[in-house]
């Protein structure tokens, strides 16, 4: 089909400038919405087909769900995060959107939802940051960060693939991740995985993440900020931390991330930063590295950095790996020059001040 035009139905209530102003001189993540969303609503049959229509832009609003309602009982949700950023001209862009389309939709035919056809993800995003491009913070590494997200609507008990889906997109005001952070200890998790072989791992679902959030405390529990999932089935190799992919800097110019078995997401930033690694002159290894290379790593000083990445934070230093057993200490280069220029390249392209020269911009206004 087509992509679909947006119809535009503004609020008649938005939020007063006054109090926008004052969320975006400090919105933190997550913490605010903008004063509307885009829709598109599908019925039919997973198995033959179905169709997408009633695409719009609408006013922000509680959604009614019946109590009956698929994605309550059987868990059939995906969804995706982006953001749009405003250049120095005014001018406003997507990074990589592209790339979260065909996220979403692998993740939606790992969930049996239905696939939004081409155009589609990038035009909602596009017809949402339009209408409210006027709640991208105006300071420096800020930007508006994009929640799209598909459920299944079906009122129905049985267990089979819903027959009526949701797709829908949200905004936010993010705050500034683009300074220096300092290096997060992280928790080793023993006990619990986030996704089994064969199971969720490669799709961006709410699941994974609820798996995650137990042993997240257990590590918040013992003073780290994150927590980092191993496969004790493969040599305990190393996977990802709750929601963000991992790399390690070798001092023989290689970097080296966990390859991609299944149950790790395939995130735009990690194959973002595999790009600009290469462009550097770095040889990229996405392989096994197991919780026994790390430590050797560390303790022959062969591994220099170690840092993590996702949309939210793009790349974040990681200090010591604590475990109830153990301590890794941090890599001799925690904020070392591999990981910054990384940073200073990938953030400098999204907001501008680097030359885009992978075509990854896509220009909204």
């Amino acid at each position: 089909m087509n992509t679909p035009e947006f119809t535009v139905t503004a609020t008649a209530q938005p939020l007063h400038p006054d109090r926008r102003a004052e969320i975006l001189a400090d919105p933190g993540f997550g913490n605010y919405t903008t004063d509307h969303v885009a829709k598109v609503e599908w019925d039919g049959d997973y198995s033959t087909g179905g169709t997408w229509h009633d695409a719009r832009v609408e006013p922000y609003a509680p959604l009614t769900l019946d109590p009956a309602t698929a994605v309550l009982h059987y868990g059939q949700e995906v969804f995706e995060g982006l953001k749009a950023y405003r250049h120095a001209d005014g001018s406003v862009w997507l990074f990589r959107p592209e790339r979260n389309a065909e996220r979403l939709n692998r993740s939606a035919r790992r969930l049996a939802l239905p696939q939004l056809p081409d155009g589609m993800f990038v035009e909602a995003v596009k017809a949402l940051v339009r209408q409210d491009a006027h709640w991208i913070p105006e300071g420096e590494g800020t930007s508006l960060y994009l929640r799209p997200f598909m459920i299944a609507t079906e009122k129905f008990l049985g267990v089979r693939p819903t027959r009526e889906a949701l797709f829908e997109i949200i905004a936010s005001p993010a705050g500034n991740y683009f300074g220096t952070p300092e290096p997060v200890d992280i928790w080793l998790s023993e006990t619990y995985s986030r996704a089994g072989e064969g199971g969720t791992g490669n799709a961006k679902c709410g699941g994974n993440y609820a798996a995650s959030l137990l042993p997240q405390l257990e590590g918040e529990a013992q003073g780290c900020k994150q927590v980092i999932f191993t496969d004790p089935h493969r040599g305990h190799a190393i996977e990802e931390l709750g929601g963000m992919n991992v790399f390690f800097v070798y001092r023989d110019n290689t970097l080296v991330t966990p390859e991609l078995t299944g149950t790790i997401l395939e995130g735009v930033t990690r194959d973002s930063v595999i790009e600009l690694a290469r462009e550097r002159g770095m040889t990229v290894q996405e392989r096994r590295i197991t919780l026994d290379e790390w430590r050797e790593g560390i303790a022959e000083d062969r591994i220099s950095e170690i840092f993590a990445c996702g949309t939210a934070a793009v790349i974040s230093p990681m200090g010591r790996l604590r475990s109830a057993h153990e301590e890794i200490p941090a890599a001799a280069e925690t904020n070392g020059e591999v990981t910054n220029w990384l940073r200073d390249q990938l953030t400098g392209i999204q907001t501008g001040r680097v030359e885009d020269r992978f075509g990854w911009l896509e220009r909204v206004l």
